[in-house]
């Protein structure tokens, strides 16, 4: 039986950090500030943001929450979005994804100044992660794997890595991160053909394909570290992940649960980003 890894303790080590860079900041009359713009209550979207808000507060982060009606116009929407943006007092944003129907993500995604897009809206933040540029904004939850990967010492270089799911959100930019520690990167979706025997060989699988517990034993190669991106939420508003932790932790050497794994880094990543993007609209030395 493999071990399962929580991820409390990796999002500890970096509350911590950003803690004390909150506090340095907070010395030079600087407040850092996150606005969470989510439209709608989806349930996943309202567990996140109670998430989100408790980790702002244990790192001395301000953050607001612009609650948007579910059937708010487009033009509306940009307008709102437009305010936020122009908002001096606010260094992050973190618009909740996806959005509804009526509102056209290639009108709006441009609308956050990538200095302030934390989670990776903005295609410019998209481009930074595949060319490899630092000084942009990964999303907070492929970037949370991948401190988990590091902090359990995965060995990432030359495995045989497996991306369960191709979204922008997590799938793409996975693979990328993935790829820049010399992994090989296989991306694998719902075309994909005989797929548990490509998961299988996987050394390193990484489930983001959104369907709650669709990843089984029969996915799973014998001692492969198994990281759980998924977040479903059932009838019962029961949290579920993409993976049957049960049945896979019996063939995994590591496994991340759902919920308590990547999630509780997710939001430690996204506070510091906050950071990273109050420093830089500041032009203070040194990001996180």
């Amino acid at each position: 039986m493999g071990d399962l890894i929580k991820g409390k303790d990796v999002a500890n080590v970096i509350t911590q950090e950003v803690k004390e860079a909150a506090e340095k900041i907070k010395q030079k009359g600087i407040n850092p500030k996150l606005m969470i713009v989510r439209v709608g209550e989806r349930e996943d979207d309202l567990a996140y943001e109670r998430a989100a808000l408790k980790r702002m507060e244990s790192c001395n982060i301000l953050c607001e929450v612009l609650k948007l009606p579910i059937d708010i116009s487009q033009e509306n929407f940009i307008l709102a979005l437009k305010k936020v943006n122009d908002d001096e007092s606010v260094h992050g944003i973190l618009l909740f994804r996806p959005l509804p129907k009526q509102i056209n993500e290639d009108d709006v995604k441009f609308i956050i100044r990538p200095e302030k897009d934390i989670d990776c809206f903005n295609p410019i933040n998209a481009a930074k992660v595949y060319e490899g540029d630092e000084t942009g904004f990964p999303p907070c939850t492929p970037l949370a794997a991948m401190e988990i990967l590091k902090y359990n010492k995965v060995n990432l270089k030359g495995s045989n890595s497996v991306v369960l799911g191709r979204s922008m959100v997590v799938g793409k930019p996975m693979a990328m991160l993935l790829l820049k520690e010399d992994a090989t990167v296989t991306v694998c979706h719902s075309k994909t053909k005989n797929l548990s025997d490509v998961t299988r060989n996987a050394d390193i699988l990484i489930a983001a394909v959104g369907k709650s517990q669709m990843v089984d034993g029969n996915f799973v190669k014998d001692g492969a570290v198994v990281i759980d991106v998924g977040i479903n939420v059932d009838e019962e508003g029961t949290m579920t992940g993409d993976v049957k932790t049960d049945e896979c932790i019996d063939k995994a050497s590591l496994i991340t649960p759902v919920p308590g794994g990547v999630g509780s880094v997710t939001t430690a990543i996204l506070a510091k980003h906050v950071i990273k993007a109050c420093k830089l609209l500041n032009k203070q030395e040194g990001v996180l």
